[in-house]
């Protein structure tokens, strides 16, 4: 058998536990389809562990760990978008491949991340970035690359569809189940990341990149939170057949074909949004996270599994060590090593990635649920309709719910899409209105059509 290929693993959190027990139990497995011996040699943590091999190195200089003349494979799993980065960068100076789980640092600095490892002739592989163990890096980056991406879906925040699954099918406040949420360790203390969805905005940059070839663009992503969804409008979604999800889009619109561009660009959105019942995306539950691709000419593929945790993140990461482990394996016809099979980081070669514009927020196209809530008088839905009929909106659906002892009635209209810009200046006329009593209440819609 070749020489042994040295990882360095840097954090020993719960990932990088994970990584060091995958490899020993299934270390015989590695073997078989790797052709190599794969050997821990060093290992980055802040304090001397009794559990470590004493054969590895427990290095408290990850720098030094990042560089050293023992190392092949750099493993980072420290999280943070400032030390993970500075040690990523030496590691690629010093000619080290490495393997992250790192999504905000990639989707913040992964242009300047991924410039640098193509001018040292490495490879930064991330699928642990995405959805887990869900091989969703892979599939978009080689199983689809023959395919013309149209759009994808994701469901990519474990924390926000267990609180959304809780809320729906057991009726349980948000603030409820978000407690309960950190008592099992799928929020952190501040769950901002989570609930406010930049988490998945992180994630969604980079499936956007990879799907359609441009440049990390996390600044540019519309990002929305599920902390105002109640279940009232979760309650009401279900009577009308639809389920409300925290969803990630990255949508490619060739514009409306008038010759007017507006809307051509790509849409790059995380926000609550009500999906069909029977769609396979709605069923998704829990803690799982699933991603739905429509590419041409496959049509629809749905990729789905456990996005966290020690297993699921450890499956991930060592599949990238896999495929580098091939990469270091490969010889020329000098029989010197060479880069080997090099799929490109973002999927497309570097110099084809396209300026393609990222579309604003009121240029978006989506159908929307609206809440609405109005004294109970003669004419108020008609007047509500006649707004939406001249901003050029469509009505799909109405449900108009008895009235409050206060003599308030909701009234919840179902659109068809629509460019946000004209919803926009719908709601405000009708907010205007003498006989309306809040603000409405607006959730995307898509049909996943």
């Amino acid at each position: 058998m070749s020489k042994s290929i040295k990882l360095a693993i840097l954090g020993l959190g719960t990932v990088g536990t994970g990584v060091i027990n995958l490899i020993n139990d299934n270390l015989d497995e590695l073997k078989r389809r790797s052709g190599r011996d794969i050997v821990i040699t060093e290992v980055g943590t802040r304090r001397q562990r009794d559990d470590i091999d004493p054969n590895i190195i427990q290095n408290s200089d990850l720098m030094a760990a990042a560089a050293s003349d023992n190392v092949d494979i750099v493993i980072e799993v420290i999280g943070g978008t400032t030390l993970a980065k500075d040690v990523i960068m030496h590691a690629i100076k010093n000619g080290k491949h490495v393997v992250t789980a790192n999504k905000a640092l990639l989707a913040e600095h992964g242009n300047e991340i991924f410039a640098f490892a193509e001018a040292h002739n490495v490879h930064v592989a991330y699928e642990a970035a995405v959805a887990g163990g869900i091989p969703i890096i892979k599939v978009m980056r080689e199983g689809l690359a023959a395919n013309k991406i149209e759009w994808l879906a994701g469901i990519i925040n474990g924390t926000g569809n267990f609180i959304m699954t809780e809320m729906r099918d057991k009726g349980r406040p948000f603030a409820d189940v978000l407690t309960e949420a950190q008592e099992l360790g799928y929020a952190e203390a501040d769950p901002t990341f989570d609930v406010e969805g930049i988490d998945a905005a992180h994630k969604l940059a980079l499936l956007a990149s990879i799907a359609f070839g441009i440049p990390l663009q996390f600044d540019k992503v519309y990002c929305e939170g599920i902390t105002a969804i109640t279940l009232q409008d979760v309650n009401y979604a279900e009577e009308l057949g639809y389920r409300i999800k925290h969803i990630g889009f990255a949508v490619r619109r060739e514009g409306d074909g008038s010759g007017d561009n507006s809307t051509a660009g790509i849409e790059l959105r995380v926000h609550p949004t009500l999906i069909p019942q029977n769609a396979l995306l709605a069923n998704v539950n829990g803690v799982k996270n699933a991603v739905l691709v429509n590419s041409h000419p496959l049509g629809q593929t749905l990729y789905c599994g456990d996005g966290a945790g020690a297993g699921a993140t450890a499956s991930a990461v060592m599949a990238d060590v896999m495929d580098l482990v091939r990469v270091l394996g490969s010889k020329d016809s000098n029989n010197e090593s060479t880069n080997g099979h090099h799929v490109p980081h973002l999927a497309f070669i570097p110099e084809q990635l396209s300026d393609t514009p990222i579309l604003r927020a009121e240029q978006m196209i989506t159908g929307y649920y609206l809440r609405v809530h109005a004294h109970d008088n003669p004419g108020v839905l008609a007047d509500i309709t006649r707004i939406l009929s001249d901003a050029g909106i469509n009505i799909d659906a109405i449900l108009q719910k008895p009235a409050h002892k206060l003599g308030q009635v909701p009234v919840i209209i179902l659109t068809l899409p629509v460019v946000e810009s004209q919803m926009n200046i719908a709601i405000e006329k009708i907010e205007k209105l003498d006989t309306i009593t809040d603000k409405v209440v607006r959730i995307r819609l898509d049909e996943l059509a």
